[in-house]
């Protein structure tokens, strides 16, 4: 079981909501986020002048699966998010689930993420 993180640009969510439903991935959360990678330049000023710093809006994008979706998964983000040569697209977290728990049902493992 992985646990995967990703965050992209809050416009690319619906293709790649699309495409993660197309391999049969239809569990995911979705958050607003705010970030900063390399695509703004930092500007800070030391000793009480006012300094910048510019955050950007993302999505973060949770995905908690059976490790044979993980490649399906991977697969669906970067096929949309992916742009030569763009900055910014974004990143992909993969990180093991050591136990996974449906409330209702008590059910646990793999049965547990479906």
């Amino acid at each position: 079981m992985k646990l995967i993180i990703a965050i992209i640009q809050p416009e690319e969510l619906p293709e790649i909501k699309e495409e993660l439903i197309k391999r049969k991935i239809y569990k995911f959360t979705v958050t607003n986020a705010k970030g900063q990678g390399k695509e703004i330049p930092v500007r800070e000023v030391y000793r009480g002048l006012s300094h910048e710093v510019t955050l950007l809006n993302k999505i973060r994008l949770e995905i908690a699966l059976n490790d044979e979706f993980v490649n399906d998964a991977v697969n669906a983000i970067t096929s949309v998010a992916k742009k030569d040569g763009d900055k910014g697209r974004g990143k992909i977290f993969i990180l093991p689930i050591e136990e996974c728990i449906r409330i209702r049902s008590g059910e646990t493992g793999s049965e547990a993420i479906g």
